[in-house]
């Protein structure tokens, strides 16, 4: 089976799929507007005056042209009447009206970027954590030629190599071409391997322990399937938005948590040799605009986000990632400030290699690198898959294109020194050279064909060479190693009760003990999400929502190798000798004409579902982003019509939801016959086993939530709605909303959610006390001097000699392939090239900065917090925790600085026995305890007044309050 119509179709962006030996259709406007037919070689210094946000070179609507349907249109209609052509103006009108008018300003592109410029980048290997790493890097690359150099740097181009990404290797060094791999939950389009549940779902559980140990069985899967690099964890977007498409691939709306979550996934990744990659860097909170032409408009849309919120909640978890040593950093689709992401050198010099001190490479989302010269200059230092502007062209902005602009002076020999170094150390860092663990061949299984035979490059014409790409290996683990155990446990302690009315825990054997009754129990499940529908499988991608909602969509989602069903795993977990259950997988059961379907019931189970994902795919008239925030495909209409007639209007009905993210509840939760509502988010491959484990009381029930419920979408905020349509020729979305998303947005207007961030109900009870606050250190505003850290590698900077990068004679080409060659001498054009804007500016390094994650300081202990909780109910059961911070009013140099009522710092998941009682403990860190100072450019902690200190059961359940 092929899976190049499949993968053609994802991976951030591509829209069609193609052929071997027929070239991938793509929007000629976009085309034309950068290289023609006849340019086989432009020198790459010229992609820094075609970067669309010069000056120089801002594009016209002649250069440009109109979108791909207007293309399409005026093909058709050529040569035709005036009566036709008078059509097709009403349909160019029409067209960019609905586009609000973006058509008629793309000549109204903003000039400049907003975001200010920060050169040069900063050189990898100056922590002391990586200094081994760096040194045996340094020794590699001082022996590559410059083509080996930029080999490593490179993608090779979309389907050229059995992975999603693929580097060339420096051969005569022996550093081996890299592989990396979709994706957040698994392995993308590998076979034998474990469909885990998402992000969302591990958010949901609290438990620091499993977001490990999920990470870690991720890791080895992926060193024993051949990858070097993992595309994931995802922590942006952030969740901003309650409706945005791939919310459900990061771990919740709150920094702090998708911090922690993050930070522990990593750990877990890398401690298996895995190189991890913290996505996406920074501000792609929806899906819609994210990418060039993806929408019909030239530009991508910009994520205008100002200081404080940047650090305090986007960047926050980032943060944490390089404090745990991520390896990989891939920087998202979308401008900042009207500047790329993956051009933006203020995000990805100033802010993360220098104030992080990210000492591992950066790796641009698929085609999200936008200009040449500029992106490396900017700290870009790895380009995916490779390919230019342009999906599967092979024509790359680096490539030969960097070879020609190192030969030619227009981009320093340190700055690809310092790329090359920082691609080699962080293989090192992960212990990649250990060839007990990597034999250095690559995946041993292939993207793009399910076929044991295949061609090693299926996107190039050339390739004809049929060899073994799938071998078939079984990765999932076994007996009490398999990692559906891990699996099976994220997905249950990722369940949320959200309502129960004493009808759960049911029993197995169906009536309880001490009531009398004739008759067996009967359980009637109803939902097309209780089933198998046409297998989990059936969609590219996942590309649509029908049967059971195990994961979202996109390049996030895996194949599953199973898929417990609700309806099946339920099925077999009551006692059939006592309980008569019957199941309707659809949401449109034949009530009318069989009432007794329903009313022959006494407890009714309804799954209802609510599905989404990457923009590049549609389902249900649902492109990504979620239209809104209910359930879909009839499923608020299902649960009223279960309700109101189930068991006659004598029974109880049950409502589980399937969800990518918040749900709102308002037009049925309240109708008397639901009794219990249960999220449980997006589980994975071991649903059905999770939820009969809660339902039944197998296990008691402890997620929370990882978001806010409200009444309404409304009720999020203005800033919480996505934007639908475009305002501008760049699409600009202004966070003014700053630090008030979600929660922080619900109590600074005192809007009562219906389930508030952090809640979920439990089967026992918990009592809080003795909440003792110990001052560690004592306050002081700013941290400790920023350390001088140690020296990076010093390179002779020396322009090589032309020929290192001269094409072997001999060599054969593969079409479509990104080589580092060059043909000829004659392709180094040298003249002055100017760089840009603000290089010549000399950057203080900043003091909030001085190793990974920022200043040591940051991170030192300056208070902890100890607190008693004991179960009081009748069951064991598991209490996550949660300690949450209020500021009291500080003055700032210009006006008083304003703080949200809490904030989230710590959580703690703990299990607890009958009457025991356990004593839980937090430390508070520096920068826990601070606010960043966008006059002092630092973390600042209040000195004057007290810091409150609130720990309790949810963000609306404090329990106990201290003060620092």
């Amino acid at each position: 089976m092929d899976r190049r119509n499949e993968a053609a179709q994802s991976r951030e962006g591509l829209l069609r799929s193609y052929e071997r030996g027929e070239r991938a259709p793509m929007r000629k406007s976009l085309e034309n507007a950068y290289r023609s037919e006849s340019e086989s070689d432009i020198d790459a210094t010229e992609f820094l005056d075609r970067d669309p946000l010069n000056e120089q070179s801002q594009p016209t609507v002649e250069a440009y042209g109109p979108s791909k349907q207007l293309a399409s249109i005026r093909r058709s209609f050529a040569r035709r009447s005036k009566c036709l052509c008078t059509i097709l103006t009403i349909l160019i009108i029409f067209w960019s009206i609905l586009a609000g008018g973006g058509f008629f300003l793309y000549k109204k592109a903003p000039k400049d970027g907003l975001s200010p410029p920060w050169y040069p980048t900063p050189p990898g290997g100056t922590s002391s954590k990586w200094q081994d790493s760096y040194k045996k890097a340094q020794a590699l690359v001082e022996k590559m030629t410059l083509a080996e150099k930029v080999n490593i740097t490179t993608g090779t181009g979309w389907q050229m190599g059995l992975a999603v990404g693929n580097t060339g290797p420096a051969i005569h060094v022996g550093f081996p071409g890299l592989a990396l791999q979709d994706g957040p939950l698994g392995l993308r389009f590998a076979d034998n391997a474990t469909a885990f549940p998402a992000g969302i779902t591990v958010g949901a559980t609290w438990n620091k322990e499993l977001m490990y140990l999920r990470g870690k069985a991720h890791g080895m899967e992926a060193r024993l399937k051949g990858v070097n690099v993992l595309l994931g964890p995802c922590v942006g977007p952030l969740g901003r938005m309650p409706a945005g498409g791939r919310n459900w691939e990061g771990f919740g709306a709150d920094p702090v948590l998708q911090g922690i979550a993050g930070a522990q996934t990593i750990k877990g990744i890398q401690e298996e040799g895995i190189i991890a990659t913290i996505k996406h860097f920074v501000g792609n909170e929806q899906e819609h605009f994210r990418q060039s032409w993806e929408w019909g408009l030239p530009y991508a849309i910009s994520s205008n986000i100002d200081d404080r919120t940047l650090h305090e909640m986007y960047g926050w978890p980032f943060g944490d990632a390089v404090k745990a040593g991520v390896g990989s950093v891939m920087c998202s689709y979308q401008m900042v400030n009207n500047s790329y992401s993956c051009g933006n050198s203020k995000l990805l010099n100033g802010i993360l290699k220098d104030e992080l001190g990210f000492q591992g490479f950066v790796q641009s989302d698929w085609l999200a690198q936008r200009s040449g010269v500029a992106s490396a200059l900017s700290g870009l230092d790895m380009s995916m898959p490779g390919d230019g502007l342009m999906w599967a062209r092979g024509q790359s902005l680096w490539g030969p294109e960097l070879s020609k602009a190192v030969l030619n002076g227009s981009l320093p020999v340190s700055r690809l020194n310092d790329m090359a170094t920082r691609v080699v150390a962080a293989w090192y860092q992960m212990g990649q050279d250990d060839k007990s663990k990597f034999d250095g061949k690559g995946p041993n299984f292939s993207s793009w064909t399910n076929d044991e035979m295949g061609v090693i490059n299926p996107g190039s014409p050339d390739d004809h060479d049929q060899k073994v790409v799938n071998k078939f290996i079984n990765v999932q683990g076994s007996g009490d190693q398999a990692h559906s155990i891990i699996a099976r446990a994220v997905a249950t302690e990722g369940i949320v009760l959200l309502k129960n009315e004493g009808i759960l825990p049911l029993s197995k054997d169906g009536w309880p003990t001490n009531e009398n009754h004739e008759i067996n129990m009967r359980v009637g499940i109803f939902g097309e999400d209780s089933g198998a529908g046409r297998g989990p499988n059936v969609c590219p991608d996942r590309g649509c929502n029908q049967g059971t909602l195990g994961s979202g969509w996109g390049s996030g989602a895996v194949e599953f190798p199973y898929l417990i069903t609700p309806a099946d795993a339920l099925r077999q977990a009551f006692n059939k000798e006592r309980v008569y259950v019957t199941d309707f997988p659809t949401n449109d059961p034949p009530f009318k004409t069989a009432p007794i379907i329903l009313k022959d019931q006494d407890v009714c189970i309804v799954f209802v579902n609510a599905d989404s994902g990457e923009g590049y795919m549609a389902f249900d008239g649902i492109r990504g982003d979620r239209n809104d925030l209910l359930t879909q495909k009839g499923g608020e209409g299902l649960i009223v019509k279960v309700a109101s007639g189930c068991g006659d209007g004598e029974g109880s009905t049950i409502v589980v939801i399937h969800s990518v993210g918040p749900v709102t509840v308002e037009g049925w939760v309240d109708l008397p016959g639901v009794k219990a509502v249960v999220m449980a988010n997006l589980p994975g491959q071991e649903s059905g086993h999770a939820i009969a484990d809660i339902l039944l009381g197998i296990v008691n029930p402890s997620g929370k939530l990882p978001y806010t419920i409200g009444r309404s979408l409304d009720d999020y905020g203005p800033g919480a709605k996505i934007q639908y349509y475009p305002n501008g020729a760049i699409p600009q979305q202004n966070f003014s909303e700053g630090l008030y998303i979600d929660y922080r947005h619900f109590d600074k207007y005192g809007i009562d959610p219906r389930y508030e961030f952090g809640f979920g109900l439990s089967y026992t009870s918990f009592e809080y006390s003795n909440l003792v606050v110990t001052e560690v250190l004592p306050k002081s505003a700013l941290p400790a001097a920023r350390p001088s850290g140690i020296d990076p590698p010093q390179y002779d900077d020396k322009i090589p000699d032309v020929n290192e990068a001269i094409l072997p004679s001999g060599f054969k080409k593969l079409k479509k392939f990104v080589y580092p060659y060059i043909s000829k001498t004659s392709d180094i054009k040298k003249g002055t090239y100017p760089y840009p804007k603000g290089y010549d500016i000399k950057q203080t390094p900043s003091e909030a900065g001085g190793d990974e994650g920022g200043n040591p300081d940051l991170w030192t202990t300056y208070a902890t917090v100890s607190m008693d909780i004991k179960n009081t109910g009748s069951v064991i059961g598991k209490e996550v925790i949660q300690l949450y911070l209020g500021f009291d009013k500080v003055e700032g140099e210009a006006k008083e600085i304003d703080f949200p009522r809490s904030v989230l710092r710590q959580f703690e998941k703990v299990e607890v026995k009958i009457d025991e009682k356990q004593t839980v403990h937090f430390d508070l860190t520096r920068r826990d305890l601070s606010y960043w100072d966008v006059v002092r450019q630092n973390w600042v902690m209040p000195t004057e007044g007290s810091i409150t200190i609130k720990v309790g059961a949810s963000s609306r359940n404090m329990k106990l309050t201290g003060w620092y």
